[in-house]
């Protein structure tokens, strides 16, 4: 009995010491406020919700006809409107200086930014049919555009940027890359949601795949698995911070091919149109269009054990 006493006294003190801690340090490490963050596992939900929408009889309900896919996706539609709108409402509200909770503008922000997203899904079809038709296209290994949907990673990455960039183009805090992280955690790709990227745009494999915040990528791009698209460095301000809002990523123009392992680097990078990236090279600096650009074969030394 002594020994769970000193125990608790112990929880106790302990507690005292992590509360201690709170308003105390500098960028802070709690939200405690009337309205709370959004909720991960919502907008997980509600990821693939979209998709349903995007893709349906692929995701989620599957026994689906002419009869009763109004009435479904509809109904679908009513309940992403709802949830969605309250985790961007939860989202903008900690940026409002509004006193009021709640903040009946911050609902206005949300519910026309939730409808602005519902309202781009046609367009966003329309997308993601040419990248899926790039994926058909681009890997003798597919059998059908089913198993592209179905079983390729870079489908359900580049499915959730694109709703991702749409929410970000929009000034939307939080969930876009809440969004492009939850694809990042299943399948190994990393694409920020503020990257431009153009039409039939695909990825091979796609594992360990980074693609950074400042990229523009044109229009029928494939690029193959372990390639990164990121920061050569960081600009930083008179007082040694980051200068954030500068393009740091690579340009990417229509129909380049970039393979496996290449890393391309820097703000004013540009791989010229109809280029070629060969695997493992390291780029920081321009390609001009209808190049290749690959590195030394290394020599092979072959002897007895």
């Amino acid at each position: 009995m002594r020994g769970r006493l000193r125990k608790r006294d112990e929880i106790r003190n302990i507690a005292r010491a992590v509360l201690d801690t709170y308003g105390k340090l500098d960028p802070k490490l709690q939200h405690i406020e009337p309205t709370p963050l959004p909720d991960k596992g919502s907008i997980f939900a509600i990821v693939e919700d979209l998709l349903e929408v995007v893709y349906p009889g692929y995701y989620g309900a599957k026994h689906l006809e002419p009869s009763n896919i109004e009435y479904h996706i509809g109904d679908l539609l009513d309940s992403i409107y709802s949830r969605l709108s309250q985790e961007i409402y939860r989202s903008v509200r900690p940026e409002c200086e509004r006193p009021d909770d709640p903040c009946n503008h911050c609902h206005e922000v949300a519910e026309d930014q939730t409808l602005a997203l519902l309202t781009r899904i046609p367009d966003l079809r329309r997308q993601l049919s040419e990248d899926v038709q790039a994926g058909y296209d681009g890997d003798p290994a597919a059998k059908s555009t089913d198993e592209i949907i179905f079983a390729y990673p870079a489908i359900y990455t580049i499915s959730v940027f694109r709703i991702a960039h749409e929410l970000n183009r929009n000034g939307v805090p939080l969930l876009p890359r809440i969004m492009t992280e939850y694809a990042h955690s299943k399948t190994g790709i990393d694409i920020h949601p503020g990257a431009k990227i153009g039409r039939a745009f695909f990825i091979d494999h796609g594992t360990g795949v980074v693609i950074g915040e400042t990229t523009i990528i044109g229009d029928r791009v494939k690029i193959y698995q372990g390639v990164t698209i990121g920061a050569l460095s960081f600009s930083k301000d008179a007082e040694g911070q980051i200068v954030r809002g500068e393009k740091r990523h690579p340009t990417i123009e229509n129909d380049v091919v970039i393979y496996s392992g290449a890393t391309i680097l820097g703000g004013d990078t540009v791989i010229g149109e109809g280029a070629v990236v060969g695997g493992n090279v390291w780029l920081t600096r321009s390609v001009p269009p209808h190049t290749r650009v690959v590195i030394s074969e290394p020599e092979l030394v072959i002897g007895r054990k």
